[in-house]
């Protein structure tokens, strides 16, 4: 991927589709095509099943795949960004948070999760490329927002 093209897609979409994405045509989500999905790409829907179970066993709070539920979670990036917590030790949090945004949009829209250099992007089937885990980054930072991005991802909420 260019530099170009990375500095294009952030936490909002792009516009070209960079080299190597994946051209075919998205089916929707449902557990078959779970199954058949590359492991390289299967690892963002681990990180969020992760997230969701943390949540439910740690902070007794319900995730359930909903846009909705993404209230809840910009609110414990900011209750954890309100801690001073230093980034290297909420890292992995966040991108749990992250990659839930991305399972919440590829399950509401047929998108695609895909890597690059070790980057996750998550395709909506209009060709825009969407980066959650970054997202969630600058919700730490105080800059962003989970459901905000996944509204502009999907057109709802």
């Amino acid at each position: 991927m260019t530099a170009e093209a990375t500095a294009h897609v952030t936490a909002r979409a792009a516009g070209p589709v960079p080299a190597g994405a994946p051209t075919r045509p998205t089916a929707p989500y449902g557990p078959a095509r779970q199954a058949t999905r590359p492991r390289a790409v299967a690892e963002p829907a681990r990180w969020a099943a992760d997230a969701v179970a943390t949540m439910r066993e740690g902070a007794r709070v319900r995730l359930d795949y909903s846009a909705r539920s993404l209230r809840r979670v910009d609110r414990m990036i900011e209750e954890i960004r309100r801690e001073r917590a230093p980034y290297a030790a909420v890292r992995s949090v966040l991108r749990g948070f992250g990659a839930y945004a991305g399972e919440v949009i590829v399950r509401r829209t047929g998108a695609e999760w895909w890597a690059t250099g070790g980057e996750y992007w998550v395709r909506t089937p209009d060709g825009r490329l969407w980066d959650p885990i970054e997202e969630a980054r600058r919700c730490y930072g105080g800059h962003g927002s989970l459901r905000l991005l996944c509204r502009d991802a999907t057109g709802e909420i």
